[in-house]
């Protein structure tokens, strides 16, 4: 937020008709949520150490459902980002849509991307299998996931070389639907934005869900 207000003095970044720190409000939601999910494969690592893991693999359950819960336990904890940095935006006179279904919709929109980061996290963790190169892995790959998004400026400012990578970055219509649900008050044309982030979710939760066992090898 103090970065917003600093470089809404400047007036560089084309940000249609709200201030830099408006348009950058749900950019910054957007990389809260990313930065409590990106992590959250170290739980099961963890559970693995304890030999809790194990325990779990060994039921009767489908793997996929181990990592749908995980992945929207880890929205259900993102929703506190979406209360506290509202709240910011209200104290800081931003100009938000303060309607009830903007801000439903808007935690739909959290909930979702939490579950697509939390399960690209545990797909990670059981790859790499140990704390310490998780955590290299999450800290290399959270900041050039928040770069190459439109979260602080818009796509079309960008390179066209990081243009390609922001239409693809998951992040980007999350930061998109929030925009739209915040700012704008446009939610007649993000059926699109829906549709990549849903098929974006799933396919990592069937790749977590296939990789989920290994971590235990």
């Amino acid at each position: 937020m103090i970065f917003g207000q600093a470089f809404s003095r400047i007036r560089a970044i084309p940000t249609g008709n709200v201030n830099y720190q408006t348009f950058m409000a749900p950019g910054i939601l957007a990389q809260s949520m990313m930065f409590i999910s990106i992590f959250y494969g170290l739980s099961i690592i963890w559970d693995k150490d304890q030999g809790i893991l194990q325990k779990l693999i060994a039921m009767p359950v489908p793997r996929a459902a181990f990592v749908t819960g995980k992945a929207f336990g880890a929205g259900v904890r993102a929703i506190s980002q979406v209360i506290i940095i509202l709240f910011l935006s209200y104290l800081l006179g931003l100009n938000i849509k303060w309607s009830l279904l903007n801000i439903i919709m808007s935690i739909f929109t959290i909930i979702l991307g939490a579950a697509f980061f939390s399960s690209l996290s545990m797909a990670l963790a059981a790859i790499v299998k140990s704390r310490e190169r998780f955590m290299g892995i999450g800290q290399v790959i959270t900041m050039p996931l928040f770069f190459a998004s439109n979260a602080i400026y818009p796509i079309q400012i960008m390179p066209h070389w990081l243009q390609i990578i922001a239409k693809i970055n998951p992040l980007s219509y999350v930061v998109e639907l929030l925009r739209g649900y915040l700012i704008n008050g446009n939610i007649s044309g993000i059926g699109f934005d829906w549709l990549i982030l849903i098929l974006a979710t799933v396919v990592i939760q069937v790749i977590s869900a296939v990789l989920y066992p290994h971590i235990v090898t």
